[in-house]
């Protein structure tokens, strides 16, 4: 929490967007606080130290045009990368696997990508390797992005001011919301094992 904390009144909004633009729109963001990252910025809001306006059009500015960075890194050289057969992680087989996961879930499933560890780092590249159209793309970016940076401070910001000194047990709170988020990831493997079986 001191080094969450330190970080947002240091680098204050400008690196609040900063971190949420590399996590959603760079492959090697995926190791970022994002979920962690809101809530801390929702607590200090409560507290008097951030604008959660601010708060919130930071996030929103970094979640959507993270994602179209990262959907146009797909776009661009998603076909070279998964166009040999021998790579252990990028196979052709993958996007047309990923076309097929989009045409069947749509935009639902990049909105929901939005709230999960991880899944929201690949999302947009994967939807840019699946040649999805950047205009139906953009709609669900715009709107994932705004949900997740209002709910998830607005959370921070309610629990701030429900809980006294919110601060002192931050990472119990983070490890819970960690760990909820992490569910529909667990719950989607269970099924693909299933189905391989």
């Amino acid at each position: 929490m001191v080094d969450l904390t330190q970080l947002l009144l240091s680098a204050s909004y400008l690196g609040l967007f900063a971190i949420v633009f590399a996590e959603s729109g760079l492959l090697i963001g995926f190791f970022l606080p994002g979920d962690s990252l809101l809530l801390t910025a929702g607590i200090l809001a409560q507290q008097g130290s951030l604008h959660l306006a601010g708060v919130m059009l930071a996030v929103t500015l970094g979640a959507v045009i993270g994602d179209s960075t990262g959907y146009f890194i797909g776009r661009r050289f998603g076909p070279a990368v998964f166009s040999r057969p021998d790579h252990r992680l990028f196979r052709p087989e993958y996007v047309g696997r990923t076309q097929a996961f989009f045409q069947r879930h749509g935009g639902l499933s990049l909105i929901l990508a939005r709230f999960v560890p991880v899944v929201r780092t690949v999302a947009p590249t994967l939807a840019g390797v699946g040649q999805m159209p950047y205009s139906q793309f953009l709609i669900y970016n715009v709107v994932g992005g705004l949900l997740w940076a209002t709910s998830v401070p607005l959370l921070g910001y309610w629990l701030g001011g429900l809980i006294p000194h919110l601060d002192r047990c931050i990472l119990l709170v983070i490890g819970v919301v960690i760990i909820v988020s992490l569910i529909p990831v667990g719950l989607e493997l269970r099924k693909l094992r299933v189905k391989q079986r």
